[in-house]
C-alpha cells in the first residue's frame, strides 16, 4: 500500500541503544536497502557529530543535533524543525539515531508530542550488544527500565557469541527484556541486518548506482512475514479497533486503508499500528488509495493473521455507534 500524500504522516523511528551496540551499523544497513528513502536525524554527544559523518556517505545532509544527549536538551524546537524539514522531502520514514547515553523513554515522549505536524510516532527500536550487554547495561538484579520504551528489540552481534552458548545468552537477554515488556518482539540479528519492511513501507524505485552497489551483499537479514487482504467492503468499526488493540500473534505492524461502516454511509480511514502504538487518520474522499489491510511481523502466522484481517469485515454483531466512538478516540489522539 503506497503512502497517501495527503492524509498519511511520516513515521519517525527512534533508534536507541547503549554505546557500541551497533546503532550506526543498523542505520547504514537500512539506508543501503534498494528502494528506501529515509530521512535521518543523528544525535552525537560531542560538539563534532561523528555519527553524522559516518552516515553521510549514504544520505544527503543528515540533520545533526550535537553537543549533548537529545533527551536532555531544553529546547526541542531544533528537533521539531528537523523532523518537519525531512518530512517535506517525500521520505518513507525518518530515523532518529540517538546518543548511546540517551533515555529511550524520554525520546519516545519527545517524538510522540513533537510539534512537527507531518510526522507520527513510528516506534522505538532498541539495539542490544549481545556480547557486552550483560556487562554494560543489564548489570543489576532488576532489569533496566529502558526496556519498557521499546516497541522492537534487536539483539545485535549474535554471530560473535560462542556457538555453544549463543542460544542460552539470547534466551537470557530475551527473558530479561520481556520481564519488563512482555509482548515486545525480540529479534536476534547479525551485523545490524534487519528487514526494513518490519519498520516502514519501502517504495520500489529504479536507483542510481551507489557505493553499496559495488560491494557484495553480506550477512543477509531474515525476512519479515506478511498477510494482506483487499478491503472491498466496509469494515466494522468495533472489529477494526479490536484488531488494532489486540493484533494477531507475532504482528509488529498493521497498516491499511479501509472504508468503515457508519450508518447509511461509510467513512475512510488510514490506520497504522506499531508495537502497541495506534495511529488513525481520516482519508479525504478525493484520495484514490487501494483499500487493503496488511499485517507484518517476524514470527507472524500468515494464515491466522489473514483470518483476523478478514474478520474485520464481518458486520452485524457489534453496535456500530460504540465502535465508531472507539475509532474516533484514536483519531483524536492521533491528531
Amino acid at each position: 500500500m503506497g503512502r497517501s500524500r495527503v492524509a498519511e504522516r511520516v513515521p519517525v523511528i527512534v533508534l536507541a541503544g547503549h554505546l557500541g551496540a551497533g546503532k550506526t551499523t543498523v542505520l547504514n544497513r537500512l539506508l543501503r536497502q534498494p528502494g528506501s528513502r529515509i530521512g535521518v536525524v543523528v544525535n552525537d554527544f560531542g560538539t563534532v557529530n561523528l555519527d553524522a559523518a559516518l552516515v553521510s556517505g549514504y544520505v544527503d545532509q543528515p540533520a545533526a543535533i550535537s553537543g549533548g544527549c537529545l533527551c536532555c536538551i531544553d529546547d526541542v524546537s531544533g528537533l521539531d524543525l528537523a523532523l518537519e524539514r525531512l518530512a517535506s522531502l517525500d521520505v518513507d520514514a525518518i530515523l532518529v539515531e540517538a546518543s548511546g547515553l540517551a533515555d529511550p523513554m524520554v525520546l519516545a515522549r519527545m517524538v510522540r508530542f513533537s510539534g512537527a505536524e507531518r510526522v507520527r510516532f513510528g516506534g522505538v527500536v532498541d539495539v542490544i550488544d549481545a556480547v557486552e550487554h550483560e556487562r554494560t547495561v543489564d548489570t543489576r538484579d532488576v532489569p533496566p527500565s529502558r526496556y519498557v520504551a521499546a516497541t522492537l528489540v534487536l539483539i545485535n552481534k549474535t554471530d560473535l557469541l560462542p556457538t555453544a552458548s549463543r542460544a542460552e545468552v539470547v534466551g537470557r537477554i530475551t527473558e530479561r527484556v520481556r520481564s519488563r515488556n512482555p509482548e515486545v518482539p525480540v529479534v536476534p540479528i547479525v551485523c545490524g541486518g534487519v528487514d526494513p519492511e518490519l519498520l516502514f513501507d519501502v517504495r520500489r524505485r529504479v536507483l542510481q548506482p551507489t557505493l553499496w552497489d559495488a560491494a557484495p551483499a553480506e550477512h543477509e537479514h531474515r525476512h519479515a512475514h506478511a498477510a494482506s487482504i483487499r478491503a472491498d467492503a466496509p469494515a466494522s468499526p468495533a472489529r477494526l479497533v479490536d484488531l488494532l488493540e489486540a493484533p494477531p500473534s507475532g504482528a509488529y505492524r498493521i497498516k491499511g486503508c479501509v472504508d468503515v461502516a457508519a450508518g447509511r454511509r461509510s467513512r475512510s480511514y488510514l490506520v497504522n499500528l506499531v508495537g502497541r502504538s495506534i495511529h488513525v487518520a481520516a482519508l479525504p474522499r478525493t484520495e484514490d488509495v487501494p483499500r487493503c489491510l496488511v499485517a507484518i511481523g517476524m514470527e507472524l502466522d500468515e494464515d491466522e493473521a489473514a483470518a483476523r484481517l478478514r474478520d474485520v469485515f464481518q458486520l452485524g454483531d457489534a453496535p456500530a455507534a460504540d465502535g465508531l466512538r472507539r475509532l474516533r478516540r484514536y483519531l483524536r489522539l492521533s491528531a
